[in-house]
């Protein structure tokens, strides 16, 4: 029973701690490292300072924002899988929390003509930023007929047929695992 209550009494402190951590961080998820080494192993002891390396190299290395697969880790590593839940949402908290009173309070003012300017502004930056993104892929990218036929694919798919994009990306990679493979059989003959 005592093993019960000591775990559970770990469970919420790390849920407060990572609470604190998401809700008073700002600068995205390489700024809360600090503050996750401060808390979990200067302040609470949970991991030791390598724990902490390995779980940035790690977190990096996983799909997701570093700072909920740090929170993650530490918490499986102090208390289990119960440990990972309330770290996470720990983490995860304060930004849905914000996330959502914006959202009801834009909700209220969307009808506000200064409100579907800005709004046409973002969209427009977005796109700009998009389109920047696109033509520095595009530069990096090998330039032979696989690769404009690929990308004519997936335009002409995502953009004008209303195909989802999963099935595209997985569309693109086998094709791009075939060509590859036909271009290095052409290259051993």
């Amino acid at each position: 029973m005592k093993y019960v209550k000591t775990r559970w009494k770990k469970v919420w402190k790390l849920f407060t701690t990572f609470l604190k951590i998401g809700a008073f961080t700002f600068g995205g998820g390489y700024a809360m490292i600090p503050l996750i080494q401060k808390e979990a192993v200067d302040k609470n002891g949970w991991v030791t300072d390598d724990d902490i390396l390995e779980i940035i190299a790690i977190a990096e290395s996983t799909p997701g924002p570093i700072a909920i697969n740090s929170a993650t880790f530490v918490g499986y590593r102090t208390a289990g899988v119960m440990g990972s839940v309330a770290a996470t949402l720990g983490v995860v908290l304060p930004s849905f929390v914000i996330i959502f009173a914006i959202s009801f309070v834009l909700r209220q003012f969307q009808e506000l003509k200064a409100v579907q300017y800005a709004f046409q502004g973002i969209r427009a930056g977005v796109l700009a930023l998009l389109c920047k993104a696109l033509w520095g892929m595009y530069k990096k990218n090998q330039k032979n007929w696989a690769s404009y036929i690929v990308m004519a694919g997936a335009f002409i798919l995502t953009g004008l047929l209303d195909v989802s994009v999963l099935p595209v990306l997985v569309g693109c990679a086998v094709f791009g695992l075939v060509t590859a493979k036909v271009m290095e059989r052409r290259a051993q003959k």
